[in-house]
């Protein structure tokens, strides 16, 4: 792969706010218009994004969950908030994909079929059937869904035209929003494709510079964690006028070497090359990643711009700790692939108890409620010498005479032994 370094870029003012004015106050309308209805008693899950009401924070994340009519209908009857869509562009001739393409880390070391997985890799590429094909089955399922969330993944070369021409045709397929593919760790760097753009702050300012004016419908983009400081691109992407953020998308790994045959994994005809990593290994990761992020959209922005938070969601307690950050929906798709469709009822009946155990009635109650409590090295080290001192000065008893009383005498004299 070819070397990628990141610079840094100026801030500018938001292209949206001067080419498109009307964009985000139409979302910020929308948003204030939604209603919050579940049953009586019952936690409200339902989330409002950029003008996006979703009944639940869950969203199938870009990738083989969302890749053909049939299983993004699967996932819309199953209950999913959100489907965002595998990647397209405008060419799928140019995507050859190969089998096996994955390859799954267990947690006993010795790799037994009965261990839990915990790490997934994958070396599969966007969308490899026809750019038509998807969009009638984007309308297909708009007209069978009109409520329902659909959003479109899309990545292009390092080309305007080619990338208005992209935005105009899914837009005319009806969907609510566009995810843009900043971030595809593996498959055509050499074009200018995916992280080859979010590692690169100045063509990542470009390029969402051409996004941003031509399309219509929210953007939000979508970070590689394949970079030392991930607010850098996040700040250029909702400066140049995204409406959002996603991340993690997965992190480059090789996932291992078979001792037996010496061939790294997944192995193609003996060979392999490196891929994108993902499952419950990378929660952590996603984590900081989604909190440093949260703490740049809160310091730096205050027009709606939204976070999807992705990285190694299985259960409801994962979820809530994306949204404790500050996210505004939780992405899944590894979780589907080992899980299936129905793994949704799960995630929120998950949630829904969380809510219920800390009298949380609804998402925005808790959203951001744990981003206060990061702090610096130093801060941490201040802190913790202000409370052993405090604790010391509450061992050392009465302060002067005149607090002596006559009903705790005993217990007075006792706080001041030091033995």
């Amino acid at each position: 792969m070819e070397s990628l370094t990141l610079r840094a870029s100026p801030s500018t003012a938001s292209p949206l706010l001067l080419r498109h004015p009307g964009r985000r106050a139409a979302s910020r309308v929308r948003a204030s218009a939604a209603s919050n209805g579940t049953g009586a008693g019952e936690p409200d899950l339902s989330v409002t994004v950029n003008g996006l009401k979703m009944p639940n924070p869950f969203v199938i994340g870009s990738g083989p969950p969302g890749t053909n009519y049939t299983v993004m209908k699967r996932a819309f009857d199953e209950g999913w908030g959100g489907v965002i869509a595998k990647t397209v562009s405008l060419d799928a001739g140019k995507v050859i994909n190969v089998t096996p393409r994955y390859a799954r880390l267990r947690a006993d070391p010795n790799g037994s079929a009965k261990s839990p997985i915990i790490g997934w890799q994958n070396i599969e590429l966007i969308s490899d059937r026809p750019l038509e094909t998807m969009l009638n089955e984007f309308k297909q399922l708009k007209k069978e869904y009109p409520d329902r969330i659909l959003i479109g993944s899309i990545m292009e070369e390092y080309n305007k035209a080619a990338w208005h021409e992209l935005i105009e045709r899914v837009e005319e397929s009806g969907v609510d929003a566009l995810e843009i593919n900043f971030s595809c760790p593996h498959g055509m760097p050499e074009r200018k494709m995916g992280a080859a753009v979010g590692q690169d702050c100045g063509l990542l300012e470009e390029v969402s510079g051409w996004i941003n004016e031509k399309a219509t419908v929210p953007v939000w983009a979508k970070m590689t964690p394949n970079i030392t400081d991930i607010t850098e691109p996040s700040r250029i992407a909702l400066k140049s006028g995204c409406e959002g953020v996603s991340a993690i998308n997965t992190i480059m790994s090789v996932m291992g070497i078979d001792l037996k045959t010496l061939r790294p994994e997944p192995c193609v005809e003996g060979y392999s090359t490196p891929g994108g990593y993902s499952a419950r290994a990378v929660h952590p990761i996603a984590l900081a990643k989604v909190m440093q992020i949260a703490r740049l959209i809160k310091a730096e922005f205050s027009d709606g711009q939204s976070l999807s938070a992705i990285g190694g969601v299985e259960t409801g307690n994962d979820a809530a700790e994306f949204i404790l950050l500050g996210a505004d929906t939780v992405q899944v798709c590894t979780g589907v692939m080992m899980h299936g469709y129905p793994l949704v009822k799960k995630l929120c009946a998950e949630l829904q108890d969380f809510m219920r155990a800390h009298n949380f009635s609804s998402i925005d109650e808790f959203r951001g409620a744990s981003l206060p409590y990061f702090t610096t090295h130093t801060d941490l080290v201040q802190r913790q010498k202000e409370a052993i001192k405090q604790r010391k000065a509450v061992r050392l008893g009465l302060q002067s005479d005149k607090d002596w009383t006559g009903d705790g005498f005993v217990k007075e004299t006792e706080s001041m032994v030091s033995n």
